[in-house]
């Protein structure tokens, strides 16, 4: 008797881990494909914890002004996004904004070079 008393406390706080881990997952992108396009391009970012329970935006910027790229395609491991036709050519930071609270973002440590 005491001995399931013990593997039940030891499988809820194992699953209870579990829980909490899932919950503090922050989404990463890895690559960008390709790394160089042109404005109204669609580009694919992979990387971890992308899927819409993390992710609700990605925005690129060049570190002064802020462009919502929208979503095309969005799963766990990959998020395909349609570079916005307003960007001029430059280097631009890719940031996701958190869907758990959409007023933190992650600039990640990824470029997308838009090119004429």
């Amino acid at each position: 008797m005491r001995m399931s008393v013990v593997a039940g406390l030891l499988l809820a706080a194992l699953i209870g881990s579990t829980i909490l881990l899932a919950d503090t997952a922050t989404p990463q992108v890895r690559t960008v494909a390709p790394d160089s396009v042109k404005a109204g391009d669609v580009v694919t970012l992979e990387g971890d914890y992308l899927d819409q329970t993390y992710v609700s935006g990605i925005i690129l910027t060049d570190g002064t002004t802020d462009f919502k790229a929208a979503i095309t395609e969005q799963a766990d491991k990959s998020i395909k996004i349609k570079v916005p036709a307003s960007l001029k050519p430059g280097r631009f930071a890719v940031v996701v904004r958190l869907k758990k609270d959409a007023t933190k973002e992650i600039e990640q440590p990824v470029k997308v070079t838009v090119e004429e």
